[in-house]
């Protein structure tokens, strides 16, 4: 083990930050630490908006369904799918590009680059004892947020990020269990080990939350996930996303 790991290992959300602003020079270090993230084919398709403006966080925060933690941090972040930039690269060199980036496979490229990005940022900030919660909220009401932030087409904000200096840190939830997640070789199909995982996972989740909440909430994770997966959630996405001349083809 070493610092690193243990920085990972120690990740939780936080959602009450103390009332401090991080400097400049904390924000370009987790900028700095996103952009060593890996990139494929080198192609750089995301951006990173850094709100400073009350008004904007305010706006932000009632935007994602009212969620303090938007507007109350030491700085929030949100990262975008950008291939606005590769559309006037392709116009200074004049060379057609289009059709690859209208593509399925360069919109999953801009996603995927973004998301590793994020990731070395979290890690970046928790690295400095700072608190760090995703807000995949921001895609509540994407065509208001695209105005608030003027994205341009080609950019979609994805998701934001709070970070901050922890007011108050949460007991850690258990992951799926090892075997669930790590498959040797090949997909395992054993449906009955599959659903016994499950089962047994329920019951860590359930006691997690109980003592948690003293008694006053034990659901089990695959009912959890069974109701919000019932309910249709953000159903415009793909309008949205071929509205803003990705993943047309």
């Amino acid at each position: 083990m070493n610092n690193v790991i243990d920085t990972v290992l120690d990740h939780r959300s936080i959602r009450h930050f103390e009332d401090k602003l991080l400097t400049d020079e904390q924000i370009k270090t987790i900028i700095s630490c996103a952009q060593s993230a890996a990139t494929s084919s080198f192609i750089q398709a995301y951006s990173i908006i850094g709100i400073k403006n009350k008004e904007k966080k305010k706006k932000l925060a009632e935007l994602v369904g009212n969620q303090e933690y938007v507007e109350k941090n030491g700085h929030f972040f949100v990262f975008c799918a950008d291939l606005y930039r590769h559309t006037v690269i392709g116009e200074n060199e004049q060379k057609d590009v289009i059709a690859s980036i209208e593509s399925t496979e360069k919109f999953m490229v801009a996603l995927i680059d973004a998301s590793l990005a994020a990731q070395n940022a979290a890690i970046a900030a928790e690295s400095m004892g700072l608190g760090i919660c995703y807000i995949g909220g921001i895609r509540n009401n994407l065509e208001e947020v695209k105005k608030l932030l003027k994205t341009p087409e080609r950019v979609i904000p994805l998701f934001g990020m709070a970070v901050g200096y922890p007011k108050l840190r949460t007991d850690k939830k258990p992951r799926l269990p090892f075997e669930h997640v790590y498959h040797e070789d090949e997909y395992q199909q054993n449906k009955e080990v599959y659903v016994q995982q499950l089962q047994e996972y329920d019951k860590l989740i359930s006691s997690y939350y109980e003592q948690r909440t003293s008694g006053r909430r034990k659901d089990r994770w695959t009912e959890q996930m069974a109701n919000m997966l019932e309910k249709q959630n953000r159903m415009y996405m793909k309008e949205f996303i071929e509205k803003n001349k990705m993943n047309l083809n």
